[in-house]
């Protein structure tokens, strides 16, 4: 009974793909870090833009009647 828990103790065929499996987690969880700082970064970048644009735009006068 005590030699199938030592057996697959010392396995190490699935070792690979649990390892990937952590990487993979490690990497992604990390990438949404990221894109949560570039979504404000851009946010403001855009932002920037808009108001510029809309300062450089300038109405003309109305006109009078007749």
């Amino acid at each position: 009974m005590t030699a199938l828990p030592i057996r697959l103790l010392a396995d190490e065929d699935g070792q690979d793909l649990i390892e990937y499996a952590l990487l993979t987690t490690v990497i992604g969880l990390a990438a949404i870090g990221v894109f949560d700082i570039l979504r404000t970064s851009i946010r403001d970048v855009y932002g920037t833009w808009n108001t510029s644009a809309n300062d450089n735009w300038v109405p003309p006068p109305p006109t009078t009647g007749p």
